[in-house]
């Protein structure tokens, strides 16, 4: 029988405000169980836009850093502090169609301006570098004004000056879900680009992942290392479009000698005894000086499948692959270390891989660098993907079943042979 009394609202205010409370608080103590249970070297923190970040440092000084959105590895640092990734995040601002003329451009930030006090402060901040008063400008009500100043960092780590172009970007700022973060090293799961109905790469990128405070064991090379442990699972919205119960696990490790480890492991869950088939890849972005003096060593005489040619299976013909244009292949049954050479550096990246058969090399070049909204327009002159993978043969597991897929990443100096950067001592010997 319904009663004809409208409800109280103090009462309702009240229970609202008490059950608040008690989220907020089981949140809170799930927050400090997760940062509990983590390594004395890997400290919890706020990142961009607020997200949660995780940053692991070694006590010679490389670091790493990855956000729980996407589990997504987004700095890896040697001892000196230089950044060894790339992140397409170095525009003092951003901006929805990138674009946009110049005048524009100013108009939508005086206008901004003059609907916020908030943005004198971020425009402030990012003149005269206080980092205190950097934040992202929002405007109290209804109207948003989502626009992000930001020094850095660029793509050799370093901070942009005054004179860098300003872009404008409402809608379309990195490190703003459910838009996947451009650069660092996302997780292509449980699709590799459009090789199936998901939405390119799967979904695993768009995921907010949770700390894994009870990981089962997860054997390192070296007991030194500074390490974190990340969980997914899958929500009901995943279920929708890939009905399958999995649990995804990764272990992002850094080493003594800064070397930069991550393993993932899925097993199949599923409790109506149905197998799945996935694809995968670390889509890892290197930071380099110059692509046309970079070269790739390890791939050569392999078959590769040349995605501007819908995917024809073709023979690498070159010594090392150089880069002169846009390159998007996918090369197949590669050997467990490859070799990319910055000739300008010096320095030479080392990818060790188990698990992983193929290898994707993509760089897109001017003209599709220009149409990705969310990459400088020059931002693929300092910028490579070498992405160890599983695509050609997809991995089937059955219930309770387990694939595991691991990459480890070094950089080290490159030696000199005949005038050249000699990438033998590095595949061979190191």
């Amino acid at each position: 029988m319904s009663s004809d009394k409208a409800p109280n609202p103090t009462a309702a205010s009240a229970a609202s405000a008490i059950n608040a409370s008690i989220d907020t608080s089981s949140g809170a103590r799930a927050v400090a169980n997760a940062n509990a249970s983590l390594h004395p070297g890997v400290e919890s923190s706020k990142g961009v836009n607020g997200l949660d970040k995780l940053v692991l440092h070694d006590p010679r000084g490389s670091s790493a850093e990855v956000y729980l959105y996407g589990a997504h590895v987004t700095s890896w640092k040697n001892d000196h502090g230089e950044e060894l990734l790339f992140v397409s995040n170095g525009s003092l601002l951003y901006c929805s169609n990138k674009h946009v003329k110049g005048y524009q451009c100013m108009l939508a930030l005086w206008f901004c301006i003059m609907w916020s006090e908030r943005c004198w402060h971020t425009l402030l901040a990012t003149l005269f570098s206080i980092p205190a008063m950097k934040r992202e400008m929002t405007r109290d009500g209804s109207f948003p004004c989502d626009a992000q100043f930001s020094q850095g960092p660029t793509k050799n780590g370093e901070g942009m000056g005054l004179g860098t172009a300003i872009f404008f970007l409402p809608n379309q700022a990195i490190f703003k879900p459910p838009k996947a973060i451009r650069g660092g090293i996302p997780l292509c799961f449980p699709q590799f680009s459009n090789l199936g109905s998901l939405d390119a790469h799967g979904f695993a990128r768009n995921r907010v992942w949770s700390i894994d405070t009870d990981p089962s064991p997860f054997p390192t090379n070296s007991p030194n290392k500074v390490s974190v442990d990340l969980i997914l699972k899958p929500t009901e919205e995943d279920m929708k479009t890939w009905p399958h119960s999995y649990e995804f696990r990764l272990r992002v490790a850094l080493g003594p000698g800064g070397d930069l480890t991550l393993i993932s492991r899925i097993r199949n869950t599923n409790t109506d005894g149905k197998p799945f088939t996935f694809t995968f890849a670390y889509h890892t972005y290197f930071s380099v000086s110059d692509i046309s003096e970079v070269r790739v060593e390890g791939l050569e005489t392999l078959d590769y499948l040349d995605n501007m040619q819908n995917r024809k299976r073709c023979t690498e013909q070159g010594d090392a692959i150089t880069f002169e244009s846009e390159v998007d292949k996918i090369y197949l049954s590669t050997p467990t270390k490859i070799a990319i050479l910055d000739h300008e550096k010096k320095r030479t990246f080392v990818i060790r891989k188990d698990g992983l058969p193929d290898a994707v090399v993509w760089n897109p070049w001017d003209k599709k660098a220009k149409a990705l909204t969310d990459f400088g327009d020059d931002e693929y002159k300092h910028m490579l993907c070498v992405e160890a993978a599983a695509i050609e043969k997809p991995i089937t597991l059955k219930p309770g079943e387990e694939w595991r897929g691991r990459q480890e990443l070094s950089a080290v100096p490159s030696s000199y042979c005949s005038g050249q950067l000699d990438p033998r001592k590095v595949l061979q010997g190191i």
